[in-house]
């Protein structure tokens, strides 16, 4: 009985707190202050002591802590819609295969190389396919330590694994020469030879693979069709300096007409292919050594057509953002789905820097500036598109405005579209803020090709002034680039010569950008001008 009364005051004690270890008791029950405590009265005394063991035994409930969402970063949502597109991606194509050929209502697609062979036509004329500037597979042959295991492997073109395993070993190795524009000494890196060079650009990016395929349906195969592979980073005559790829070229046409009962060669080239086959053509043609010594009939015996696919001949306009700064259409494109997966948290570099700065030694790219200056595409206040807007872009300059027609129709609402008063300049390439792209060019400042002289480098840098892999410019020289605010495509040249001397001095000894005005003058019969349609014959 002793026993069972202490074990109810126990019960009834406040239990004390022992905040200084750590951890507290249970709570004491609120006790109104105007009523005296009274100790509950007990009927039974079994069921008193069972609801007071309850209570002692009865544990606090643990408050549920509610889990806060992970803030998610740019590289988790690039990651999610990659698997969300290849995980749809491989359900079609499942799906695609699983369905029976012969399902009611289900139209097969055939192929174009099996209707045209059902259709009768054959293999007659050799074909030689040249593809483009960075579509064309690059291998290993030599290189530094860093790059063991990669003999003859794919530095370009393929997986592009190395680009995460050793980014920067894979960058050196891609880099040319800034002197000579060729390769650096202990590297060699070549063209991927054969079909397979330029069939897929990586794994379900197809290039030439569609066409070879079709090709193949109507009797085509390696022994009637080439693929003319060259290392696109170099300029053109340095192919064949380096590989002599102009000379493999003229060679496979040749044997090709032999070898094909004398039937002519048709040329398919793609992209910037179309300007380095025009090269050859003037090659070709040319006395030795800077020609091919081939006689001056040569292609017209050995060249049936040439088919060109998207050819640059006159320059490409977005060029000029891509030597700049690598802020190309595409690199955009990529920032608005993935703002940050360029910068210096990918990867743990800066990713567009060693972009910029490994594709100012291919000098293939300038090849591709813009040609013809002013003339051809326009100033800053002319371009050759005013007044040939197409259908497509036509929803850029017209601006849909509502109003009320008081007149005899009753009041209905009509809608009208106004031409905006400045629609956007297209002769100005690059401009440096949206106002400097619409502004009259009386409001802009203008710099001539004395103002872009490169000033000379001091061996003290301060702290003020940005490397670039060629010169140090300073704070004043950028903020003088910049004040320029809009370059046309003759200005923009000068602007290059500023920016990247090294860069020009190399490559406008192989390319040209004018207007030939006279092309009975000799010097248009250097290598340098073969490229460009608007100064050659």
């Amino acid at each position: 009985m002793a026993s069972i009364l202490r074990f109810r005051k126990l019960c009834y004690l406040d239990p004390a707190k022992c905040s200084t270890l750590g951890f507290e008791s249970f709570e004491t029950p609120k006790v109104d202050e105007k009523q005296p405590f009274e100790t509950p009265k007990v009927e039974r005394r079994d069921e008193g002591i069972a609801s007071n063991v309850e209570k002692v035994l009865e544990k606090p409930k643990k408050k549920k802590i509610k889990k806060q969402p992970k803030d998610w970063r740019c590289v988790d949502y690039c990651c999610w819609i990659i698997g969300y597109l290849c995980t749809t991606w491989w359900l079609l194509l499942f799906l695609y295969h699983c369905l029976p050929a012969n399902l009611p209502g289900l139209k097969v697609y055939e192929p174009p190389g099996t209707r045209l062979k059902r259709e009768g036509l054959i293999a007659l004329h050799p074909v030689v396919l040249v593809p483009g500037i960075v579509t064309g597979g690059l291998e290993l042959w030599e290189g530094r330590p860093c790059a063991e295991g990669l003999f003859r492997k794919r530095l370009w073109g393929g997986s592009f694994m190395e680009i995460f395993k050793r980014p920067f070993c894979w960058l050196e190795h891609l880099t040319l020469h800034n002197e000579t524009g060729l390769d650096p000494p202990g590297i060699r890196v070549r063209a991927v030879p054969g079909l397979v060079a330029a069939d897929y650009f990586a794994p379900g990016y197809f290039v030439w693979a569609v066409l070879i395929e079709n090709l193949a349906r109507i009797g085509y195969e390696g022994k009637n069709m080439y693929m003319a592979a060259y290392d696109w980073r170099l300029s053109f005559q340095n192919t064949e300096i380096r590989d002599q790829s102009l000379s493999r070229l003229k060679s496979k046409i040749e044997l090709l007409y032999l070898t094909n009962g004398n039937k002519k060669v048709v040329v398919v080239p793609h992209s910037m292919g179309a300007i380095y086959f025009l090269h050859f053509l003037k090659w070709v043609e040319s006395p030795p050594p800077m020609g091919g010594g081939g006689e001056p009939g040569w292609c017209a015996k050995h060249i049936k057509s040439i088919m060109n696919i998207g050819p640059p001949f006159l320059g490409v306009p977005k060029t000029a953002s891509n030597i700049l700064s690598s802020e190309g259409r595409d690199i955009a494109f990529i920032r608005a789905l993935a703002p940050g997966l360029l910068d210096s948290e990918f990867l743990g570099l800066q990713t567009l820097e060693h972009v910029m700065r490994v594709s100012r030694t291919w000098d293939s790219i300038i090849s591709l500036v813009p040609k013809g200056g002013e003339t051809i595409w326009g100033n800053l206040d002319w371009s050759p598109e005013e007044g040939n807007i197409c259908d497509s872009g036509r929803k850029k300059y017209l601006e849909p405005s509502s109003r009320e027609n008081n007149s005899n129709d009753g009041g209905i609402g009509k809608t009208i579209f106004q031409v905006k008063k400045e629609p956007t300049k297209y002769g100005r390439l690059i401009s440096f803020g949206k106002a400097a792209s619409e502004s009259p060019s009386s409001q802009l400042p203008t710099l001539g090709s004395k103002d872009f002289m490169h000033p000379s480098t001091s061996t003290n840098a301060s702290c003020g002034e940005v490397w670039t892999e060629y010169d140090e410019m300073s704070r004043e020289s950028i903020k003088k680039v910049a004040e320029n605010k809009a370059y046309s495509a003759k200005t923009f040249i000068d602007l290059l010569r500023f920016v990247a001397p090294k860069m020009m001095k190399r490559t406008e000894a192989h390319f040209s950008h004018g207007i030939a005005e006279n092309l009975d003058d000799p010097k248009y019969a250097h290598y340098k001008y073969w490229s460009n349609p608007l100064e050659t014959k």
